[in-house]
């Protein structure tokens, strides 16, 4: 039990990385509150799971975040780890051939929601102390020949500067 007291929220954390992350951290007595956008999966989850709380929310959407980050707060008074997670890893294709939407939607999933998610908790964990994972990729850190996901690798590239400042 050695995060007993710990209350931690995990984005994406209805399945993969997420899930696992979620089951640990409850596994070692942290509260954890998993969200995602699919809220039957995210439900089945935490049914799965037993020891979690589900808040659904789309890490794109600020207001979204927000509710998650209150409600957590409501729930247990204060946020001590947070473990941004979610992501998505987009169609394989040349730089060139990449709409900017598609390019847009990686960055405000793999970067900007977890700015979002940091921004939102910071000013609590501030009070208490508190831990941020962000969980990248080895395509943030290298470049890898005929990869071919080039806003997945700049998504996860900037993510790793951003948890280094």
């Amino acid at each position: 039990m050695k995060l007993a007291g710990k209350i931690a929220i995990v984005t994406g954390g209805s399945r993969g990385i997420g899930k696992a992350t979620a089951a640990l951290l409850a596994k070692e007595g942290a509260d954890v509150v998993i969200t995602a956008k699919d809220q039957t999966r995210l439900e089945n989850t935490a049914k799965e799971l037993r020891k979690v709380i589900a808040i659904p929310g789309d890490i794109r959407k600020d207001v979204d975040v927000q509710h998650v980050v209150k409600k957590t707060l409501e729930k247990f008074g204060k946020v001590d780890i947070l473990v941004n997670n979610a992501g998505i890893f987009p169609k394989i294709k040349p730089l060139h051939e990449i709409s900017e939407s598609e390019w847009n939607e990686v960055i405000d999933v793999n970067l900007t929601g977890q700015f979002r998610f940091t921004k939102a908790v910071i000013p609590h964990m501030m009070k208490s102390g508190g831990r941020i994972v962000n969980v990248s990729s080895d395509a943030g850190l290298k470049s890898f020949a005929n990869f071919e996901a080039d806003a997945y690798s700049a998504s996860k590239a900037a993510l790793v500067l951003l948890t280094k400042n």
